[in-house]
């Protein structure tokens, strides 16, 4: 968790009763087990708190799905994804001869109001399954603009080639388009 030591906590330190870095812990062990939104995380930490409490004392328990939910809207989308690439580089240390693909999803109830709906970009190692970085695609805007931003957080010398989905639809990444990286 030392890679999300500079995530600044935006909430009233004298009024928390989960420490942020046992929400993170819970959070990304419970999305990397599975978890798909904040009822199955904290269903998941409520089952794993005894494995949990290796790490963290966890002394008032499990978060509710609802207090995940608040916390992680409140946190700095951007401070947030550079100490989630930090804490993922070890994974990944190299991308060398790598295939990469790229895929833009809109985020299902993030419409609200006079807000538009949440539109994001994902840059995946093709072998693993891995997510390597992900980013919002700027408003009036669609997913190439966002290719630039994922790939200056990664080093791609010496990827073989980056692809779309080819289960996604309509896109200006025709299906199977190669784009190949120099090293």
């Amino acid at each position: 968790m030392t890679a999300f030591a500079d995530l600044v906590d935006p909430r009233d330190s004298a009024r928390c009763c989960y420490p942020l870095q046992e929400l993170l812990l819970v959070a990304l062990a419970g999305v990397a087990s599975g978890a798909e939104d904040w009822v199955d995380v904290a269903y998941w930490g409520r089952m794993k708190l005894e494995w949990l409490r290796r790490w963290l004392p966890f002394e008032r328990g499990i978060a509710s799905h609802d207090t995940f939910n608040r916390v992680f809207a409140l946190l700095d989308a951007q401070q947030f994804e550079a100490c989630f690439v930090r804490w993922m580089q070890p994974l990944c240390p190299t991308l060398e001869g790598a295939a990469l693909a790229i895929d833009g999803k809109s985020v299902r109830g993030s419409r609200s109001g006079e807000q538009a709906m949440v539109h994001l970009v994902s840059l995946c190692e093709t072998a693993s399954g891995l997510t390597l970085a992900q980013c919002r695609t700027p408003a009036k805007s669609n997913e190439i603009t966002a290719v630039p931003l994922l790939l200056d957080m990664l080093d791609v010398r010496g990827v073989n080639g980056i692809s779309r989905f080819p289960t996604c639809g309509n896109s200006n990444f025709p299906t199977g388009l190669r784009v190949v990286v120099g090293s």
